[in-house]
């Protein structure tokens, strides 16, 4: 066993702390309370041909894979983003060109993937329904083939990036789920251009408003008879759900980083705040109650790390990683948690002060708990699946 990343994978690492070097925490903090896109960084990494780690390289792409991709989040997240940068590669790299690049048609390859790696177009995802919730196949958002198109009514909840993407991958349903057998047959995944279905007044949507993660607006969307071309099918008709898998794991993993990289930041802040504040004569973090949670904290960043890399590096081999997914997914986004409620404490009174991160990063941190999936989800997975205890539903 060689728990050494990979050359391309420290090149990554490089590249990309170097461009975040130039933007500090302030850089954040503007973009997360003036509710707006890191531009500047998001030109540097298309510059840089960061986004395009997953294209392959007749595309124009890096050839690499999920772990690079998990290495880039984490890096971009630790270098003081934390939740902002959450989706800078689930979005566009993630949900985009690694699913056009493993399901995509030859035409939609062609196409979509020299785009996306030069960063020219953006992409988001579409699954989370208001009656769904986290149970995806029960999804109603429908899609009927009319001639070559098909016709697609229903709305969607959640639906990070609308506004600036050029393509949406949208999951419906072509057999409605109480007559899909098994559940998971039925679902189709559709490209949607999203600039013409809202000229066309076919897809509307409503942002929602956040306690965090602002520098990506989440939305309400409506589909009213929207026209989708049959050739923008993503994979099969009614068999969606190996596309969805393949997105799903992906999210779970890159959320994950994007977690393990905001549980770094807040530690940092934690351990700067008890080397510098003093009180009765010496540095706050010389107390055993203040120095220990941040070094059970350390602990856990370091485990979570280990199985996501895993769980990336079985992605990229075609092995089953659906367990080890959710593991990192779980156990970073418990880290982050408990990393900025430990820098919180750390800081007593302070932290209430928007003088200092804290405040944005438990925002930031909490959101892991829940989303995409809870950590309920995630337990019940382990404890049926894995463990084969009785299933509760």
């Amino acid at each position: 066993m060689d728990f050494r990343l990979p050359e391309s994978a420290r090149a990554v690492r490089d590249g990309i702390g170097e461009i975040c070097s130039h933007y500090d925490m302030s850089y954040w903090e503007r973009c997360e309370a003036e509710k707006r896109w890191p531009e500047e960084v998001w030109a540097e990494l298309a510059k840089g041909g960061w986004l395009g780690l997953a294209v392959p390289e007749e595309f124009g792409g890096g050839g690499q894979g999920l772990l690079e991709l998990t290495v880039a989040t984490e890096t971009l997240s630790a270098s003081g983003s934390a939740g902002g940068s959450a989706f800078t590669y689930v979005l566009t790299p993630g949900f985009g060109a690694m699913t056009i690049a493993r399901h995509g048609s030859p035409e939609q390859r062609a196409d979509l993937l020299p785009r996306l790696a030069a960063g020219e177009i953006e992409t988001c995802f579409a699954l989370t329904e208001p009656d769904a919730g986290s149970n995806s196949l029960a999804i109603t958002t429908s899609a009927r083939l009319d001639g070559s198109e098909f016709v697609v009514n229903g709305q969607k909840i959640w639906i990070t990036g609308v506004q600036r993407a050029t393509w949406m991958l949208l999951v419906t349903r072509t057999v409605p789920a109480a007559e899909a057998r098994p559940r998971t047959n039925g679902l189709t995944v559709l490209l949607v251009n999203v600039p013409e279905a809202v000229a066309a007044g076919t897809l509307s949507y409503r942002p929602i408003p956040k306690m965090g993660a602002n520098t990506t607006p989440s939305n309400m969307v409506f589909f009213d008879d929207l026209r989708v071309p049959a050739r923008n099918v993503v994979g099969e008709v009614h068999g969606g759900a190996v596309v969805l898998w393949d997105i799903l794991n992906p999210e779970r993993i890159l959320l994950g980083a994007s977690a393990l990289g905001g549980a770094e930041v807040a530690l940092r802040v934690g351990v700067e705040y008890a080397r510098q504040r003093e009180v009765f004569g010496r540095p706050i973090g010389a107390n055993q109650g203040i120095a220990f949670p941040l070094a059970a904290v350390k602990a856990k960043i370091e485990l979570a790390r280990l199985m996501l890399y895993k769980a990336a590096w079985l992605f990229d081999r075609g092995e089953p990683c659906g367990t080890e997914a959710n593991i990192a997914k779980l156990t970073a986004s418990q880290a982050f948690w408990e990393a900025a409620d430990a820098a919180f404490q750390t800081h007593g009174g302070m932290a209430y002060s928007l003088e200092y991160p804290v405040a944005r990063l438990l925002a930031d941190a909490r959101i892991g708990l829940v989303a995409p999936v809870t950590e309920q989800l995630l337990l019940n997975y382990l404890a049926t699946q894995v463990l084969g205890l009785p299933r509760s539903f």
